[in-house]
């Protein structure tokens, strides 16, 4: 008797003592993570999101801005309806056409497979509904179904503007992010700041309004004044778009810019995407090929490099080329011109004209390696514009002692080098702009209602001088009148616009296919006080394989609207 009084005394005690250790364990060491576990199930906690700032025209009409939008959700405490009757009712509500039987079907597994939750007191069924179709579902009053406000992205004009504003999709938390374009670099603006909402929760966590509610406000976005002209910008897309199917070309871009101040007018690549229903595209659409992408240049570079001639003091319009009498052999290639036409003693201005490659041989000689890699670089070949467009790509030149003497030879009619088009326009910006550069822009100011901040930019610097920018510009100018494309000048403009064609072959696997180019045309007007520079660009047009035949009759069409739109009438 005595023996079995120990034993139950002794587990008496083991189990007081293994009673002390667990809630030691539970108050002490899980204490704090528990208090945070009732404390959230006793709060009902809601994120306030920031309105996202606009995206405006030059004249202030809207490019992109936030709209509102609704998340439907059942709350099922509240049902009296049973699930298979709510989704027949609300399915053909949910998809653009009523009497596709495919997207009802589609929608309404949709639906199953989010309500097959069974555990689940509240379940999300739809987001980013319209105002008419949650009208619609409201009329039907079922009890249960409820909505949440939220807001989506609205682009009245579709796909225009896409690679420059870019897109809003969800990071990797669900909350809205800016991608690619305007959206992607000012994002921290346009977001603003979140705000929250917590008040105390009941069982099934339904929120109890109470005094003791804690509301921290939300901070809209800034919304973004562009120097994007919207005409100009519609105009540039219907050319280019008309271009790409008249010369079968693969890809196009056009940018048109101030050269004076750097602001983008238009800027528009092809192909293209929605950036409302990014979704429906392929990833490869996103990036912006003006910024992002590199080609060989071909003889829109000749102007560059001539100019940078010039300024060096090493020729003149009226230098003779000694070289030009035929082709030229340097180590194991030959450099022709385009149309074995050669010109024994031509002067500077006519190898512009004629687009002699050997010319340009002999300008490159003159300037020899160090120099002409010197002012490639003073006109901002192979470094970041600075442009405020995200996904910039700076297009990085081969090391200068990597530069042997091909290179310099090939560089100087713009082939062996690689930029994108956004640097180009920038280097022959800074020949109509009287010598001096800039940095290519889109956002001219942010504004906050009444507020308004207007956005600064590096000043720009002395690269050559005017005088060797005025000679450039005279020779282009006679390039325009007289080259192998003046047929394409528009009536009345043959001395105002200041231009050079390029066609260069396209390198695959390391050597020059002999059919395949890229076109492109450059210039600016009026050529005596530059309004605007133009930079197109053609990826392997079908119809010609020369720029004279593509681009450059692009050009000066899209080139003859900015004129009107401008108020610059041809001359009688």
């Amino acid at each position: 008797m005595q023996d079995r009084s120990r034993i139950l005394a002794g587990s008496f005690m083991i189990g007081v003592v293994a009673l002390i250790i667990r809630l030691f364990y539970w108050q002490i060491i899980e204490g704090a993570r528990l208090s945070d576990v009732a404390a959230a199930q006793q709060t009902n906690r809601q994120t306030l999101n920031a309105k996202r700032g606009r995206i405006l025209a030059s004249d202030g009409s809207v490019l992109t801005a936030s709209a509102p939008t609704w998340n439907m959700f059942l709350y099922r405490p509240e049902s009296e309806t049973k699930e298979p009757e709510i989704i027949t009712r609300v399915t053909p509500l949910l998809v653009p056409n009523s009497t596709d039987m495919l997207a009802i079907s589609s929608e309404s597994a949709r639906l199953q497979s989010i309500l097959s939750n069974a555990s689940a007191q509240w379940l999300p069924l739809k987001n980013h509904m319209s105002r008419e179709q949650k009208s619609a579902i409201e009329s039907l009053k079922i009890k249960g179904i409820g909505f949440d406000q939220t807001e989506a992205r609205m682009y009245p004009e579709a796909s225009m503007s896409a690679h420059i504003l870019g897109f809003v999709g969800k990071a990797d938390n669900g909350e809205d992010i800016g991608y690619f374009g305007l959206e992607g670099n000012y994002d921290l603006l346009l977001s603003g700041k979140s705000g929250v909402y917590e008040t105390e929760a009941n069982a099934l966590g339904a929120p109890i309004v109470t005094e003791d509610d804690v509301k921290l406000s939300s901070f809209s976005g800034v919304d973004l004044r562009t120097s994007i002209e919207k005409r100009i910008q519609l105009s540039v897309e219907k050319h280019l778009r008309d271009g790409l199917a008249k010369y079968e070309a693969d890809a196009g871009t056009i940018t048109v810019m101030d050269p004076k101040t750097g602001e983008i007018l238009a800027m528009a690549a092809f192909p293209s995407y929605d950036p409302g229903k990014y979704f429906e595209s392929d990833d490869s659409l996103f990036r912006n090929p003006i910024i992002s992408d590199s080609f060989e240049p071909g003889s829109i570079m000749k102007p560059i490099v001539m100019a940078s001639a010039f300024d060096a003091g090493l020729i003149n319009p009226a230098t003779e080329c000694d070289i030009c009498s035929g082709p030229y052999h340097t180590g194991p290639y030959v450099i022709r011109t385009w149309n074995n036409q050669y010109y024994a003693n031509t002067t500077m201005a006519d190898v512009i004209k004629h687009s002699d490659n050997v010319g340009m041989v002999f300008i490159g000689n003159k300037l020899g390696t160090p120099r002409l890699y010197e002012y490639l670089s003073k006109f901002g070949f192979g470094t970041y514009t600075g442009i405020d467009l995200q996904g910039e790509f700076d297009a990085p030149m081969r090391k200068k002692e990597e530069w042997g003497e091909v290179e310099r030879h090939t560089a100087s009619f713009g082939q062996g080098i690689a930029v994108t088009p956004i640097q180009m326009l920038s280097a022959i910006s800074v020949i109509a702009n009287k010598g001096i550069s800039t940095t290519p822009h889109v956002v001219k100011a942010v504004e906050l209602g009444s507020w308004k901040k207007e956005k600064r930019y590096p000043q720009g610097k002395r690269v050559i001088s005017e005088e060797a920018s005025n000679q450039i510009t005279s020779i282009m100018v006679n390039a325009v009148s007289q080259g192998e494309a003046k047929w394409a000048v528009p009536k009345g403009y043959e001395h105002t616009f200041a231009g050079k064609t390029g066609t260069a072959q396209i390198a695959v696997e390391g050597k020059y296919d002999e059919e395949k180019t890229n076109a492109s045309f450059i210039g600016f007007a009026p050529a005596n006080d530059p309004r605007f520079a133009m930079l197109i660009t053609l990826k392997q047009p079908k119809t010609s394989p020369w720029a004279s035949e593509t681009a450059a009759p692009l050009w000066f069409q899209t080139a003859a609207d900015l004129m009107r739109y401008l108020g610059i009438p041809p001359k009688q």
